[in-house]
């Protein structure tokens, strides 16, 4: 799975992120609960009070544009006094899925996580059983619904007028929905947790393809659904170790919709390319070398293209030496030896033309490792 956010570029060109919901603009508090009749806030255990008055009068102070509506804890808690721990993994830092209680001890941990363990991480206690906790799951699913609401731009200061009313602009109380989705899915990811990696994802594809039904041509939507479809292929993969068909279709998908996108960005084009031969892999792995040759030469079409726009991008000459090789890998199966040959041939030049300098160790290790394979390949010929 790709460390990149697919919602990076959108931040950073104007601070707005395109994904959208409209569940999530009433700015309530996940943890507010018909049993706090007192104000306190279940998470953090404060009272609202002082906390919400200072916090109401820095909104205030902060902008005064009267279509600017602060979505705020109603007990006054912002980004800032929320705190997510009580609601975390601390086994893979992301925030609960199927939340678990150990017993006897009755810590809380994710239920994929925890059940890797025989004695509890937190105290070292055996671990006689693990039960959910369905009270404490709700108030996390809340919280996504609420808190991790997303964040609506405010660029300018006309009106924006849809169906003769202003829109409703919700300032920023943590991060954009889809950004915040996806990073709780990397870390889940990272930690092995496929299972909540999986939902978070689903959830973040869900809202682009909500948000796409009104915006059909809308670049940076197709560029951000490709990634998150990509990546839940990669969930699909490494979740049963062989989840093929659902990880083909998740990456087709993500083919799909990369493909609608310029070739112009370097790493729009390196993601479909990497989709292509993923779904080539798994076709090979399968058997079925002529549709695994057919993806593989899709990807080699992409990554060609690229290199004649972009021929000192080191980066992509190795992409395109890797992708020359697995085509020729293939027709080397079919019976084709004279077209694989010249298919690991001309990957060699590729990279023996290839000069970098000292700064970019990492690039020169991968091009001389990927050079080893090649030459490899035709002494085996």
């Amino acid at each position: 799975m790709s460390s990149l956010c697919p919602f990076a570029r959108a931040t950073t060109s104007g601070g707005a992120c395109p994904v959208k919901s409209d569940k999530n603009s009433a700015g309530l508090c996940p943890a507010k609960s018909d049993k706090n009749n007192g104000g306190v806030c279940p998470v953090t255990g404060k009272t609202n009070g002082t906390e919400q008055k200072e916090t109401t009068d820095h909104a205030e102070e902060k902008s005064t544009d009267p279509r600017l509506v602060p979505a705020k804890c109603p007990f006054g808690y912002d980004s800032n006094t929320f705190k997510l721990g009580p609601l975390s993994c601390i086994i893979c830092q992301a925030l609960l899925y199927e939340s678990s209680k150990c017993k006897p001890c009755s810590h809380k941990f994710c239920k994929g996580c925890i059940s890797r363990f025989k004695d509890c991480p937190l105290c070292g206690a055996d671990i006689e059983g693990v039960e959910p906790d369905a009270e404490l799951q709700a108030l996390v699913d809340r919280f996504i619904d609420g808190h991790a609401r997303i964040k609506r731009s405010h660029a300018t200061g006309d009106a924006e007028v849809s169906d003769g009313k202003n829109k409703v602009i919700y300032e920023d109380v943590s991060m954009e929905r889809g950004a915040f989705l996806v990073q709780q899915a990397m870390r889940a990811f990272r930690a092995r947790n496929i299972e909540s990696a999986k939902s978070r994802l689903s959830m973040c594809a869900d809202d682009i393809r909500e948000e796409l039904k009104s915006s059909e041509d809308n670049l940076d939507l197709c560029s951000q659904l490709g990634a998150v479809l990509g990546m839940l292929g990669d969930c699909c993969i490494i979740r049963s170790l062989g989840d093929a068909p659902s990880a083909i279709t998740h990456y087709e998908e993500s083919a799909e919709f990369l493909s609608k996108l310029p070739t112009k960005d370097l790493e729009l084009v390196h993601t479909l390319s990497v989709s292509l031969n993923k779904i080539g892999d798994l076709r090979y792995y399968d058997g079925d070398l002529q549709s695994a040759r057919s993806y593989y030469a899709r990807s080699l079409d992409v990554r060609k293209n690229a290199v004649k726009e972009h021929s000192t991008v080191a980066s992509q000459v190795i992409d395109l030496a890797t992708s020359l090789a697995k085509v020729a890998d293939v027709d080397r199966n079919l019976g084709n030896k004279s077209a694989a040959v010249e298919g690991f041939e001309e990957a060699i030049q590729c990279l023996e033309k290839l000069k970098l300098g000292s700064e970019e160790a990492a690039l020169e290790q991968r091009r001389l490792s990927v050079l080893d394979f090649l030459r490899n390949q035709l002494a085996d010929k």
